[in-house]
């Protein structure tokens, strides 16, 4: 019952946590377009990919004390910091043995800046298109984000770089 839950504290662990809620949702739509298994739905948002689902099931974790949400002031904005709890801790234990979360995509994605990871969601969610009308689309989509063509490569080489590791 509680294995989708698990799955989220298990990506918050390997990172030794996780900084943004905007990150955080990307990170588990990258996982997921790349073939784990998150049952979130995700939806087309102001910031891309988007699951209510997840935002839910982060409150609820919270809640049940397996996960810490922190609120931190920046500059001009809030951000919330994300880390696994003892109690949370001693829910992975007893999480089914199946719980496979590949460690090393869950940091590479966590040491990429939100940006980038909403440049690379939002191209997966397109992926239904052509490499052409995906570049167009994002143009299209994510204009009051400036993202360049350069911005645009770099994101395919790293799609290209993570689908490898599959």
């Amino acid at each position: 019952m509680l294995e989708n839950h698990a799955k989220l504290v298990k990506v918050i662990a390997s990172t030794d946590g996780i900084i943004g809620r905007k990150k955080l949702q990307k990170i588990i739509f990258i996982m997921k377009k790349l073939g784990y298994r998150f049952e979130e739905k995700f939806t087309f948002h102001f910031y891309g990919p988007y699951s209510e689902e997840l935002s839910l099931r982060v409150e609820e974790l919270t809640n049940l004390g397996f996960i810490s949400e922190m609120k931190e002031q920046k500059s001009n904005y809030y951000q919330y910091r994300y880390e696994v709890t003892e109690r949370g801790k001693q829910f992975l234990e007893q999480a089914p043995t199946e719980l496979t979360v590949d460690d090393d995509l869950a940091v590479l994605l966590k040491n990429q800046s939100s940006r980038f990871l909403e440049l690379v969601s939002t191209m997966l969610y397109f992926d239904n298109l052509d490499k052409e009308e995906v570049n167009k689309k994002v143009q299209e989509v994510k204009k009051k984000s400036n993202y360049t063509e350069s911005d645009i490569e770099e994101a395919w080489d790293f799609i290209h770089k993570i689908s490898l590791k599959q």
